[in-house]
């Protein structure tokens, strides 16, 4: 069931903590344990905007993005001041690492914005992040070690919600480069817009398996929407990682060549290799009004990484909606420099009346 603990603001596990759980043994039981006794990953953070704004009274902007830790935090702001979202959902942000600047990065954001938001923890970080950010911030130490999804809105956002689609532990262990408590995780609230309450989605799913996993966590998404918010108009965003192949199979550089030979649109319609949009389509989802046709999602940071081929990875689904406008925008500054490896995705929504 999801979690709809509020507080007002999250209180990260102290240094000492998260160290006590680098040194248990790295089984399932432990993990478990670990788990239930991390606060932050059962509460949800909500600050409401200083000033709300009315609820939109005909239609909303809404943008996904996977902001990759939120750490380039100026130009995200200027990003998508320039968008003019009515809601904005976030994965991929940081609370207390040291990668990005030991801030709570949705707090600065949605400051910088005007905005309200909530903030549920993915992830409580036992590290410094991945080889890369290992390496970058050597000798340094997180000060929250929180990793999460965030939505932010200018209007009054209702009914905040958690829902973990896994608690696998697989990233407990170490096995993926790093040491994490916790799992992928879709956070929810409710935008009213043209007086209909609309459910709004954050969603991350993990990208270390392939179709059949990204399935499961699609029935536990939907079904879990479902006994949240029964029949409502629903919007997703989200890092969905539809590479349309399986780990093994990413990991065969030739078998990747010789399949994108085969099938070259593969990347940016995965449809017919990834059953969750079947899922989707069964349970009254749609995205080919919502998603700009033929639009890469991924691109290449400025340390070179990572590289093509690229695809569509991030989409947007929904029920009860009219879409109009969709579109993809470079996450960039002023001077062209990448300040994620997503793209964002916006669309313009509506109540589909008769």
């Amino acid at each position: 069931m999801p979690v709809t603990r509020i507080t007002g603001w999250l209180v990260p596990p102290s240094a000492e903590v998260r160290d006590s759980a680098l040194r248990l043994p790295a089984d399932a039981g432990s993990f478990a344990r670990a788990f239930a006794d991390f606060p932050a990953l059962h509460e949800i953070e909500q600050v409401p905007p200083l000033r709300a704004l009315p609820p939109p009274a005909q239609s909303a902007r809404i943008v996904f993005w996977n902001a990759e830790r939120l750490k380039y935090g100026p130009a995200s702001a200027r990003l998508l001041a320039s968008l003019a979202a009515d809601a904005i959902l976030l994965a991929e942000v940081d609370l207390g690492m040291a990668r990005s600047g030991n801030g709570h990065t949705t707090a600065e954001l949605a400051r910088a914005l005007g905005a309200g938001w909530i903030f549920g923890a993915e992830f409580v970080e036992l590290g410094l992040g991945d080889a890369r950010e290992r390496a970058w911030h050597a000798g340094q130490r997180n000060e929250g070690g929180l990793h999460g999804n965030a939505i932010l809105s200018r209007c009054a956002l209702a009914r905040p919600a958690m829902l973990r689609l896994e608690t696998s532990g697989r990233w407990f262990d170490g096995t993926f480069g790093e040491r994490r408590i916790g799992g992928r995780m879709a956070l929810m609230a409710e935008l009213e817009v043209a007086g209909t309450s609309v459910l709004l989605v954050s969603v991350h799913y993990e990208s270390h398996t392939g179709p059949a996993d990204r399935l499961a966590q699609t029935r536990v998404l939907l079904d879990g929407i479902e006994a949240h918010a029964p029949g409502r108009p629903v919007l997703i965003g989200g890092d969905f990682n539809t590479s349309s192949f399986t780990l093994e199979q990413k990991r065969d550089p030739a078998f990747v060549v010789r399949a994108l030979d085969e099938e070259p649109a593969r990347l940016l319609s995965p449809e017919a290799h990834e059953p969750m949009f079947g899922l989707l389509a069964e349970r009254g989802f749609a995205w080919r009004s919502c998603n700009e046709a033929g639009a890469v999602t991924q691109r290449t940071r400025p340390d070179g990484t990572p590289t093509p081929p690229f695809g569509r990875i991030d989409w947007l689904f929904t029920r009860g909606l009219r879409c109009s406008a969709p579109a993809t925008i470079a996450a960039t500054d002023e001077e062209g420099r990448a300040i994620s490896d997503h793209e964002a995705l916006a669309v313009t929504i509506a109540p589909d009346r008769p």
